[in-house]
């Protein structure tokens, strides 16, 4: 039986860091998170200030876990192809549908 945990340290370090992106529906509040991590960027607009401060940190808490959910399904899209599956589903690393389309781009 293969070390699951060095299989994906060795792949991780090959294609670099494995992060999830998501976005209110107008855009006020991005996020991006790493799988089962915390936001690693947030990004609030001047718009999403009318919020009002808990407003603001429910939706901000809201776009994290999309942000996190879409991260666990690529590094579940990644790592299928070194790891069985169910080794990641497991692990707790579920492939799920995103919420919304992959975003492209940096942020600006």
């Amino acid at each position: 039986m293969r070390d699951v945990g060095q299989v994906v340290s060795k792949h991780v370090a090959r294609s670099g860091p494995i992060t999830g992106r998501a976005s209110s529906p107008d855009g006020a509040v991005t996020v991006v998170a790493t799988p089962g991590g915390p936001p690693q960027e947030i990004t609030v607009s001047a718009a999403a200030l009318r919020m009002g401060p808990q407003g603001l940190a429910a939706e901000i808490m809201r776009i994290a876990e999309k942000a996190r959910r879409n991260a666990g399904s690529r590094l579940h899209e990644t790592l299928e192809r070194v790891v069985d599956p169910r080794e990641l589903t497991a692990l707790g690393f579920e492939r799920g549908q995103d919420d919304e389309p992959q975003q492209q781009g940096w942020l600006r």
